[in-house]
């Protein structure tokens, strides 16, 4: 059975457009449930989405957990062996607090490739298979969250590319979300449920399609 580690923030935990963090998709709704259900029996997905989490980053506040990085080796620790790891974040290095470039969000992607590969936590000691997703770009109108993302809209325009450009550095694997998704108008930056099933569907395509190695 091979084991994937969905690792994201609210757009994996399934956190319902225009609703509070509480109010989520059930689990068969969320992406990582269509994945699992596409996939079927030999595989086991494991949701770790949290809703505001960064990349790297303490939120000032959130909270210093909300840090992607202060909880992803305890993580994978926690359910190594892991044959595939998805990362699906940025949207929230996005918020006006810390003030970052899509080129800087991205380099806090490739410090947790960087810490993956460091721990190795795939099967028999080897480095997991590892897919970057880039998440769709935020809408201008963000609602109530104008505030929060402010100027957030246009740089997120430019995740996608600068995303590919770690991927390819650390030789991982890359998919942008936009070829089969977009943001829901209701709040600008969270999945509906038709996005959550598009997703999910396109990387169980993605990652059965990958070349295992024997390990």
């Amino acid at each position: 059975m091979r084991t994937v580690l969905c690792f994201g923030d609210s757009n994996t935990h399934g956190q319902i457009p225009g609703r509070g963090p509480l109010d989520r998709f059930a689990r068969t709704t969320r992406w990582p449930g269509v994945m699992a259900e596409s996939l079927g029996p030999g595989w086991h997905i494991i949701e770790e989405g949290l809703s505001g989490r960064t990349t790297v980053r303490d939120d000032p506040i959130e909270g210093e957990h909300k840090n992607g990085r202060r909880y992803l080796t305890p993580c994978l620790q926690s359910h190594a062996p892991i044959d595939v790891i998805i990362l699906m974040l940025g949207t929230n290095d996005l918020k006006r607090r810390f003030f970052q470039t899509a080129s800087e969000v991205a380099m806090g992607i490739g410090c947790l490739i960087y810490d993956i590969k460091e721990l190795s936590p795939g099967p028999n000691g080897h480095v997991p298979e590892i897919l970057v997703v880039a998440p769709p770009p935020m809408l201008d109108d963000l609602k109530e969250w104008s505030g929060v993302f402010e100027g957030a809209s246009a740089a997120s325009q430019q995740l996608a590319l600068e995303f590919e450009i770690q991927a390819d550095s650390k030789e991982v694997h890359f998919f942008d979300a936009t070829s089969v998704c977009a943001c829901d108008p209701a709040d600008g930056f969270h999945l509906s449920a038709e996005a959550h099933r598009a997703l999910g569907l396109a990387l169980a395509v993605e990652v059965a399609g990958i070349g295992w190695a024997e390990t």
